[in-house]
């Protein structure tokens, strides 16, 4: 067993504080209920019960101890992963800078325009 498997395993047992699982390798460990589903969880009875079947992810695991820590959320905000973000320019057209150097000269002379009339009038 190591970080970032998936297991299947049986919840044997509830507390305020978490969930502890039985795996289908034999060992035991627990689902904090921080990592019961993303946000707040209040009642950690309305989203698991004893002899649920559940599909975690292995967070942490101290082979000296034994001790396995899970995780149901992780699974869940891999299937809702973020699309990618698309940039100022398209992959597919590689203008880059080009529009802007091509108004660059219009700017810069809109601008001494602009600062000779506020010269005049001061």
């Amino acid at each position: 067993m190591k970080i970032g498997d998936k297991i299947q395993g049986r919840v044997t047992g509830i507390q305020p504080y978490g969930a502890f699982v039985e795996l289908e390798t034999g060992a035991t460990g627990l689902i904090h209920i921080s990592e019961i589903k993303t946000g707040y969880v209040e009642n950690i009875h309305q989203h698991l019960k004893v002899g649920q079947e559940v599909l975690v992810q292995v967070v942490d695991y101290d082979e000296y101890s034994r001790k396995v820590s899970l995780s149901i959320r992780t699974l869940e905000e891999e299937k809702q992963k973020m699309p990618r973000h698309h940039r100022f320019t398209s992959d597919r057209h590689k203008i880059g800078f080009a529009p802007l150097a091509k108004k660059l000269p219009r700017w810069v002379k809109e601008a001494k325009a602009f600062l000779k009339e506020e010269q005049e009038t001061s």
